[in-house]
C-alpha cells in the first residue's frame, strides 16, 4: 500500500490545478532529501520525473515549485536523475527558451540554476559547446544598453519600449553569454538576475578565443564581474577565471594589459583580495595602477572561498617562469602579505603561504629572491656603519 508521500506524488498529474499546486508545494522539501530519491521520485518507471517535465509549463506557482524540485534533484548527485533530464534534448530546449528567449520569465533564475546542474553531465556539456539553436526573438523593453570603457554593460531607462534582441548568434554559448552580461542586476528582467549562469564553467576554449559574431573574446566580458554585488555571480566568475588559467599557453595573454591587446586579468583578481592598506614607496612602486592609492573605504572580498579561488588562479599563473616574473614585477607579495595578516581562514592562509613560497623561490641561474633581500639589508647596515665612522 503506497505511503502518504507516494500518494502525494501521484497528484502531480492530477487534472485539478489546485491539487497539482498543493502537491508540488508540499513536495519541495522532500526533493532536497536523499532519503526519498529512489522510493519517491523513481517509482512507477520514473513517472514523477516525467510529471515534473510537464509542470514547468504549468501556472507560475506550480512551475516555480516544480523547477525548485528539479534543481534539488539534479543537484543531488544522483546520476540517473541527472542524465534523465540532461539527455532529453527537448527538455533542455525548454529550459533554454525560458532562460534566453523570454526575458520576462518569472522563473528565469531557477532555470539558470537548473541549467548549471544539467551541464554537470559531460555529454550535455560537450554538446552545448558547439550546439546551435534559433536566434532569440526580439522583445520590447524599456531600457537601452551600452558598454562602458571597462567592458561593463550599462543600462539606460527609456520612456517608450524599444525592440531588443538578447543575442544575434545561433550558438548556444554566445546566447548564454549575452543574457548573462546584459541581464545583470535585473536590468532586463525585474524578476531575475541570471547570476547562476556564472556556474556554467564549461567551454574553456570558447572563453579564450575571439568569437566571429561579435569579434570579442568572451572571458573579457566576464572579468568585470569579480567585484559585483552578487556573491553567486562573484563565486561563479572566480571559478570560471580559475578554469581558464589552466590553459598555460594563454597565461601571457591573460596577464597582458587590456591596452596592449590582452585580457588585463591581474587587476580584476588582485583588487578583490586587496584592502585599504597603505604601502611605502618602495613597495608600491611597480604595482599596477589600479592597485595604487586605493581609497580608505576600500573593502576586501568578504567571502573566503572567493579569495581562496583567486589565490589558486594566481598560483596557476606562476606555472611558467614568465608568470612568476610578472607577479614579482607588479609587487603582488605585499598584497598577499597583508591578506595573510587580515584573514584567518585556513584556505586563505594556506593559499597565501603557497603563493609566497613560489614567488620567493630561487630561479635557476638567478640570485635568489631571499638572498637579494638579505644582501640589500646587509648593504644598508654597512652603509650605516660607514656613515658613523
Amino acid at each position: 500500500m503506497p505511503s502518504e508521500l507516494e500518494e502525494l506524488v501521484e497528484f502531480l498529474h492530477h487534472g485539478n490545478t489546485q491539487i497539482r499546486q498543493v502537491a508540488a508545494q508540499h513536495l519541495v522539501p522532500y526533493s532536497a532529501s536523499h532519503d526519498h530519491q529512489s522510493t519517491l521520485w523513481k517509482r512507477q518507471q520514473l513517472e514523477p520525473l516525467k510529471d515534473l517535465k510537464l509542470l514547468i509549463r504549468d501556472y507560475t506557482q506550480i512551475a516555480t515549485d516544480s523547477l525548485t524540485i528539479l534543481v534539488n534533484l539534479t543537484g543531488s548527485g544522483d546520476k540517473e536523475i541527472l542524465e534523465y533530464y540532461s539527455r532529453d534534448n527537448q527538455f533542455v530546449e525548454q529550459i533554454l527558451k525560458k532562460t534566453i528567449d523570454d526575458i520576462s520569465e518569472p522563473n528565469a533564475d531557477l532555470c539558470c540554476a537548473l541549467l548549471a546542474n544539467l551541464v554537470k553531465d559531460d555529454t550535455l556539456a560537450k554538446r552545448l559547446i558547439t550546439a546551435e539553436r534559433d536566434v532569440p526573438p526580439k522583445k520590447q523593453v524599456k531600457v537601452k544598453l551600452k558598454t562602458s570603457s571597462k567592458g561593463e554593460v550599462e543600462v539606460e531607462k527609456v520612456d517608450q519600449p524599444v525592440n531588443m534582441q538578447i543575442s544575434t548568434s545561433e550558438r548556444i554559448l554566445d546566447q548564454l553569454m549575452d543574457v548573462f552580461v546584459k541581464a545583470a542586476n535585473k536590468s532586463l528582467n525585474p524578476k531575475a538576475d541570471y547570476d547562476y549562469l556564472a556556474k556554467f564553467e564549461q567551454g574553456r576554449q570558447y572563453l579564450l578565443e575571439r568569437q566571429d559574431y561579435d569579434d570579442v573574446v568572451p572571458i573579457t566580458k566576464l572579468v568585470v564581474f569579480t567585484e559585483h554585488g552578487s556573491l553567486i555571480r562573484r563565486k561563479g566568475i572566480a571559478s570560471t577565471i580559475k578554469n581558464c588559467a589552466f590553459e598555460r599557453s594563454k597565461h601571457e595573454y591573460l596577464m597582458r594589459a587590456e591596452g596592449e591587446g590582452g585580457v588585463g586579468l591581474l587587476p580584476y583578481i588582485l583588487l578583490p583580495i586587496a584592502g585599504n592598506e597603505e604601502f611605502d614607496t618602495e613597495e608600491s612602486e611597480g604595482m599596477l595602477d589600479e592597485l595604487q592609492l586605493l581609497p580608505p573605504d576600500k573593502e576586501r572580498e568578504v567571502d573566503d572561498n572567493v579569495i581562496a579561488t583567486h589565490l589558486e588562479t594566481l598560483m596557476l599563473l606562476t606555472a611558467e617562469r614568465q608568470g612568476r616574473y610578472k607577479l614579482r614585477t607588479v609587487k603582488v607579495y605585499p598584497i598577499i602579505r597583508e591578506l595573510h595578516l587580515k584573514r584567518e581562514a585556513e584556505t586563505v592562509s594556506e593559499g597565501c603561504v603557497r603563493l609566497v613560497n613560489v614567488l620567493m623561490r630561487d630561479e635557476e641561474g638567478e640570485e635568489g629572491n631571499v638572498q637579494k633581500i638579505k644582501k640589500a639589508e646587509q648593504e644598508d647596515d654597512d652603509h650605516k656603519i660607514e656613515e658613523v665612522f
